[in-house]
């Protein structure tokens, strides 16, 4: 694969009133609730929000591995109606082979095209050594870390040269340094290729880092809070974190996130000190 500098002309994605119901009779339930909008080819965007609003949910829509019940997604045109290589899907876990090398797993989308086996190593090869692993093509996935797993989870899929890259939390198993690199390799990957990227998280200092614009969504039936653009100059680095923007942004973003309501305030503790006052009492 050659992973050069491009402007994107495919990966325009457009949902208009999308909903999506889960179950079935009695335990059917509204997942997402009437969301619309519009992802440019090449723009980078964050679907932010709590577990269980939706937002995984809306990336298997987007994938083809579910149906919306009402409105439409359509990408560069044409209605989404099922799985294809050019939507490519990332999940937390990998999904690689265990008993197939690195080099295998990477080529193998090649495979099912087709394409000769010199071109599909070569390709794959090209791939390894641009997401650095290169060195590591025989090694098979058990003999690696968590952060090199995903790199190849990630190159297996731009392979493909996906049109859109959905990423699902991809990076949420991994250690707190590790996944700072994979999101700075990530951005790097990106920058080179261009293809749109919609990625799902609830972490917030994550989706900052890496977005053009966050898509915050509420609770269940998720639906649209807000569109915020993040206009950090790019190439961006972890240094970001600390800059007062970016805690402004943030703060913006747990406001956004925050429940409006508790369902029972939450009692005051007392001073260590104060070890003689009785418990208080709950209504049961």
């Amino acid at each position: 694969m050659h992973v050069e500098t491009q402007q994107a002309l495919q990966g325009h994605i457009a949902l208009e009133h999308v909903g999506i119901r889960l179950g079935k009779g009695p335990n059917a339930f509204e997942a997402v609730q009437d969301v619309s909008l519009t992802i440019l080819p090449g723009e980078f965007v964050c679907l932010l929000g709590p577990s269980g609003c939706g937002k995984s949910t809306l990336l298997g829509a987007l994938a083809g591995h579910l149906s919306p019940s009402s409105g439409t997604i359509r990408l560069d045109g044409e209605a989404i109606a099922g799985p294809s290589p050019e939507r490519g899907l990332v999940f937390q876990q990998h999904t690689l082979f265990p008993w197939k090398k690195v080099i295998e797993n990477v080529a193998f989308g090649l495979k099912m095209q087709g394409v000769s086996r010199d071109e599909r190593l070569q390709r794959a090869h090209e791939l390894l050594r641009a997401i650095g692993l290169d060195g590591f093509e025989q090694r098979y996935p058990a003999e690696l870390s968590g952060g090199m797993q995903q790199r190849v989870e990630i190159a297996r899929v731009l392979i493909n040269h996906p049109r859109v890259l959905l990423m699902d939390e991809p990076f949420g198993a991994l250690d707190a340094m590790t996944r700072l690199m994979m999101q700075e390799l990530l951005l790097e990957l990106w920058a080179r290729i261009r293809t749109t990227v919609v990625f799902v998280t609830h972490d917030i200092d994550e989706a900052l880092f890496l977005a053009d614009r966050i898509v915050v969504m509420s609770a269940r039936p998720g639906r649209i809070l807000e569109e915020l653009w993040v206009d950090f100059p790019r190439p961006r680095r972890t240094e970001l974190v600390t800059e007062p923007e970016f805690s402004r942004l943030k703060r913006h973003c747990l406001a956004l996130l925050r429940p409006t309501t508790l369902e029972a305030p939450l009692p005051r503790l007392s001073p260590l000190g104060d070890r003689d006052r009785p418990l208080p009492q709950f209504a049961v």
